[in-house]
This record gives C-alpha cells, sequence and structure tokens, in this order.
C-alpha cells in the first residue's frame, strides 16, 4: 500500500511542471474567444496560471512602452511586435505570426448583406462601425477597405469604436446596421453564427498577420515560452482555425 502511494506520487511529480508560473497575457481585441479556450486548456496541460488582458492592440502596444507588468503579447499586426522587439521590448527569436485574420462586413440583420458586399455602395443604411483605424489593425484595414472601393464618403457615417470589440457591439446592439469586424466574431467552424457577412477580400486591405511575442521583463519565466510553443501545436492551430484564422500548415 505505502509502495503504491509512493508510486503514485513520484508520477504526479513528474508529470507536473516543476514549477507552476503566473503568466499575463496581452491579447488583440479580435482574439478573446479563441485565447480563452486556449487559455484554459494551457492551465489544464500545463499547471500554469494564465490571466488574459484584452484590448486594441495599439493601445497594448502603450500600455508596454510605459511598462505594464505583461509577459507575452498576442497582437493583431505584426508590426506592434516588430516595433517591441526594435525598442529591446520584447525577444527577437519569440515572434511569429500565430493566425492571419479576416476582416468581415456584417450586419446582424439576416440577409441585410449581401455576398458581394454590394450593401455598402448602395448606402441603405444610416451607420457603419468600425475600430479605432489610430489604435487597432482592423479598423485601419477598414479604412482600407473604403479607400480601394472609392468609398470614402461614408467616413461621414462611420461610428468608431476603441477596439474591434466595440465595433461589434455596435452593430449587435442595433446602433449600427453595419460593421467592420474580425471574422473570429461571428464565424465559426464553417457558418455564420448569426445575421449576415461578407468576407472582405484581403487584397482589399493590409494583412492582417497576426504575431505573437514574449517580452523581454519575463525572459526567465518558462511559462511565457511555454504558452509560445502551446500555439504552434497542431490541435492549437486547429482550434484557431476553427474561428476563420489562416494558420500556416
Amino acid at each position: 500500500m505505502r509502495f503504491r502511494l509512493v508510486a503514485t506520487i513520484a508520477a504526479l511529480l513528474i508529470s507536473s511542471p516543476a514549477r507552476a508560473e503566473q503568466l499575463l497575457v496581452a491579447v488583440a481585441a479580435n482574439f478573446a474567444e479563441p485565447m480563452r479556450e486556449i487559455a484554459a486548456q494551457f492551465e489544464r496541460d500545463s499547471g500554469h496560471a494564465v490571466r488574459l488582458a484584452f484590448g486594441a492592440t495599439g493601445k497594448l502596444y502603450a500600455q508596454i512602452s510605459n511598462g505594464a507588468p505583461y509577459d507575452v503579447l498576442l497582437a493583431a499586426d505584426e508590426i506592434t511586435a516588430e516595433k517591441l522587439v526594435e525598442q529591446q521590448l520584447a525577444l527577437a527569436d519569440t515572434r511569429f505570426t500565430y493566425a492571419t485574420g479576416r476582416l468581415v462586413l456584417w450586419s446582424a440583420q439576416p440577409a441585410r448583406v449581401d455576398s458581394a458586399g454590394k450593401v455598402l455602395a448602395e448606402g441603405d443604411f444610416r451607420r457603419l462601425a468600425i475600430a479605432s483605424p489610430a489604435a487597432a489593425p482592423y479598423g485601419a484595414a477598414a479604412m482600407d477597405v473604403l479607400e480601394a472601393l472609392g468609398l470614402q464618403h461614408l467616413s461621414e457615417r462611420l461610428v468608431r469604436g476603441e477596439s474591434i470589440t466595440h465595433a461589434y457591439q455596435f452593430v449587435a446592439s442595433g446602433n449600427a446596421e453595419l460593421g467592420f469586424v474580425a471574422r473570429s466574431q461571428v464565424y465559426r467552424d464553417g457558418r455564420w453564427l448569426s445575421g449576415s457577412g461578407w468576407e472582405v477580400p484581403a487584397e482589399l486591405h493590409r494583412p492582417l498577420h497576426q504575431q505573437a511575442v514574449q517580452l523581454s521583463r519575463s525572459r526567465d519565466n518558462p511559462a511565457a515560452s511555454a504558452l509560445l510553443d502551446y500555439l504552434r501545436q497542431p490541435q492549437i492551430r486547429a482550434l484557431i482555425a476553427s474561428y476563420g484564422y489562416g494558420v500556416s500548415p
């Protein structure tokens, strides 16, 4: 009996991390839902504790520049991670693209948005929601689309949210008939969750290569590097893809 107890304890020690660490992760707002799911799985598999902070990438960058105690950043673009590396606030060899985002024009109303996005040019709406172009890469991408389609005059109808979450909330609540949102917010496992949408062709806007990076202040935190490795695992990449993101093979 005693032998079994000792063996059981030994097995638990071997399968558990030598030291459970705390991890604070700054996450671009578009990636909130997948990251909640990933974090829960990571905690179960690793034993590390994860706290998540969501926001527009530009806002998270400003917080990091001002000393916010994040360990990892999951940005909505590649420029932000690159800037942090150049400023020696992030570790160059940890930077990689964990997902490629997709922009969609979405309405909470079924059949309101056609499959080619012609509703934009037709102009039968009062408000169009976007994320702040200054703070959110998805907002900047939305402005690219309007310019590419010659629809800059719609700027007077824009309702700007601080992040892509706020843009989605404007549309979901009916305060805007249409909005440019992240596909991950309205799409799962190959279908629209609600309403109607147009998947904006990627060539109409700047690429949304979403990069992860470990921050320099956490170079000795094994949980940070463990999480970045975890994001590369096939089952996690499949989970990310289920939310409508592109992932590298």
